[in-house]
């Protein structure tokens, strides 16, 4: 079985920055490599979006609430999808997930980000 445990979230001040991690597990490296990876969030009240994608490629797209801020990245070997998150804002407060580009599996807890001062 598939899981997704994401870590990372916590509390910080506008201006800040964040790095979440999230590791895959329930399949083998050679397969995870195939899969398009992405980082989603929801905030309180509205619907989870897709906020940064890297494909099995390493080609990366991301949303424009945070194009120029946050860096998403992958290491095949350890099965895990990182989000580097700068310039923090208060609107980027959400509950972050990973998944793969179409949802495909079962989503885990995610991790919460708090941006306030």
């Amino acid at each position: 079985q598939v899981q997704l445990v994401e870590s990372g979230g916590g509390l910080v001040q506008p201006g800040g920055s964040l790095r979440l991690s999230c590791v895959v597990s329930g399949f083998s490296t050679s397969i995870f490599r195939l899969n398009d990876m992405g980082w989603y969030r929801q905030a309180p009240g509205k619907e989870r979006e897709l906020v940064a994608g890297i494909t099995s490629g390493l080609i990366t797209n991301y949303a424009d609430s945070v194009k120029g801020r946050f860096t998403i990245s992958r290491d095949n070997a350890k099965k895990t999808v990182y989000l580097q998150m700068a310039s923090l804002k208060p609107e980027d407060t959400a509950v972050y997930y990973c998944n793969t580009l179409n949802g495909r599996f079962v989503w885990g807890q995610g991790t919460l980000v708090t941006v306030s001062s």
